[in-house]
């Protein structure tokens, strides 16, 4: 069902037109249990979204909204495995990577599950053998770092994790990515290691992504010109590939393969053998200790009622702003330095998934679909792009991520990053009236004209929205569990929007034109046909 055919869309935006009028200091100020009744706890994580444009009128119409979109129907056939992709017709089945004890779930005549335990048995076999020692280099030094090569989902959940998560990290040992196909890139990451001590992993699932191609090509000339003998090749590289035949061509032991799936996108890959990298640094246990967590929240979004359900309210929330207050974008800030590269992931998460511009029937829509996710580490951002969430003119939605316990021994700057957490969507939400900006300059001593100048500049009109999701402390588990709270956000939305949240098309024209300009530059392609811009553009490139 499209939003705009929904019954309660007309109903949705009479209602905006009331909450426009109603400012939350006064909602907080009518009911002093607010923040009690809207905020809940799943899977180890906490969710207040008391600091929102809504009343109970509000939730009761989304909640309704959600019913009528059929959700339920369409989370139960997710978790499934049914085609909910369906212009590949496959199913998307993350959640089966995590689903660690369930005994079987079959998808296309066979159990899917088994394979998933053979591999992370795999995956624990040489995690154990290179923590051990047991694999080694060429010269018989034991591995001790390793740089994946891949990019998009191969690449930013992965960092994503193994960055959140390396005060967990095994002593000694390194990781490095490599994505983009600027040679800087890699260089900066050759410059870093010892062949002698490194093992690369390519992550692509088709082996022929272009950018992990080259930089694999690069990086085994590299390994060649530091003289590690030809011979001695296999016990440096691994891979992650559905293509074994081609990891076997560029010269990897096919043992030395670890599958992907087509069930399985890459933006939601990390919990496969994709997520190696994770394992090398912290270890078998504490990666299988980040399905259980996603898994937790899993099992919360497919049962729990949606007044209640995590994902299904933040989705509901994000298409009440979108869809009827016209927020374009939305900001997510950690508050911890260790989840710093949260956002990125969570832009590919969402963008690429939710980016479209036609329903699931191929109808242009009439609405907008996914927001534009951006963000950074609290509290830099006070001091950077806070200014315009506080005073600009638009109004952007931000979630605050904190954890309650630090890994370090710095008592006194938990507490003040804590207070700013706090402190920040207090202010998006009360702001400062002109009374109060003019009250306070005046306290100063500042004369009645002056202070009356200056006020305007001061006031923060607030009524700005924001949701707050605390953790306990960054750990496996509810790393895990919030990782998967905003994968199963994003589907929900993509359920409300009528859209298909599991292909990227809009990724494929831009990968043919890249191939035909790079064979203009190689001199196997004439430009005549092109357009004038890119033809000038190309001209300017020196041959």
């Amino acid at each position: 069902m499209r939003l705009d055919e929904s019954s309660l869309h007309k109903t949705l935006q009479t209602h905006q037109l009331d909450v426009a009028n109603q400012h939350m200091r006064d909602l907080f100020a009518a009911d002093p249990e607010r923040a009690e009744r809207y905020t809940l706890d799943a899977a180890g994580l906490t969710l207040d979204y008391s600091k929102n444009r809504i009343n109970d009128k509000t939730l009761e119409l989304l909640l309704r909204l959600a019913k009528e979109a059929k959700l339920g129907d369409r989370i139960e056939a997710l978790f499934s495995g049914e085609a909910v992709n369906h212009t590949e017709q496959r199913p998307a089945l993350h959640t089966a990577l995590r689903a660690r004890h369930q005994v079987e779930l079959i998808v296309e005549g066979h159990n899917i599950l088994g394979e998933v335990r053979e591999t992370l048995s795999r995956m624990r076999k040489w995690v154990r053998a290179i923590h051990t020692g047991e694999l080694r280099g060429y010269s018989n030094k034991p591995i001790d770092t390793l740089v994946s090569i891949g990019i998009g989902g191969s690449f930013l959940g992965p960092k994503t994790v193994s960055t959140a998560l390396q005060t967990q990290a095994k002593d000694g040992l390194n990781c490095h990515y490599v994505a983009n196909i600027d040679g800087n890139d890699l260089a900066l990451v050759l410059e870093q290691i010892d062949p002698e001590t490194t093992v690369f992993l390519i992550q692509s699932k088709s082996f022929t992504t272009l950018e992990t191609l080259e930089n694999a090509k690069a990086a085994k000339r590299w390994q060649q010109a530091q003289g590690v003998p030809e011979s001695a090749f296999a016990k440096h590289w691994i891979a992650v590939s559905a293509n074994v035949a081609a990891a076997e061509a560029f010269g990897i032991d096919k043992h030395h393969v670890f599958p992907m799936w087509d069930w399985v996108g890459g933006r939601y890959s990390l919990w496969s053998a994709i997520g190696l990298p994770i394992a090398f640094m912290v270890g078998m246990d504490h990666f299988e200790a980040l399905l259980d967590g996603a898994h937790a929240m899993d099992e919360h979004f497919r049962h729990a009622p949606f007044e209640k359900n995590m994902p299904v309210l933040l989705a509901l929330l994000g298409v009440w702003y979108g869809n009827y207050f016209g927020a374009q974008s939305h900001a997510v800030l950690p508050y911890d330095e260790l989840m710093r590269h949260l956002p990125e992931h969570l832009q590919q998460l969402d963008m690429e998934s939710n980016g479209k511009s036609v329903d699931r029937e191929g109808r242009p829509l009439s609405y907008p679909s996914g927001p534009v996710i951006w963000g950074g580490p609290g509290s830099n951002g006070q001091h950077a792009y806070h200014q315009l969430l506080h005073q600009g003119t638009q109004l952007i939605p931000a979630d605050f991520i904190m954890p309650l316990r630090h890994h370090h021994g710095l008592e006194s700057h938990h507490r003040y990053l804590f207070s700013n957490c706090l402190s920040q969507s207090q202010a998006l939400m009360q702001g400062k009236t002109y009374a109060e900006a003019l009250r306070e300059l005046k306290a100063t001593g500042m004369a009645e004209a002056q202070a009356a100048q200056l006020a305007p500049h001061k006031v923060i009109a607030g009524n700005k929205p924001s949701n707050t999701i605390l953790m306990e402390q960054v750990s496996p588990a509810s790393l895990g569990a919030l990782i998967a709270l905003y994968e199963h956000k994003v589907f929900a939305q993509g359920v409300l929007w009528n859209v298909n949240s599991f292909d990227q098309w809009g990724v494929e024209l831009g990968k043919a034109l890249s191939k035909e300009l790079f064979e203009v530059l190689e001199g196997t392609r004439d430009a005549a046909a092109m357009d004038s811009s890119t033809r000038s553009l190309l001209s300017r490139y020196p041959l």
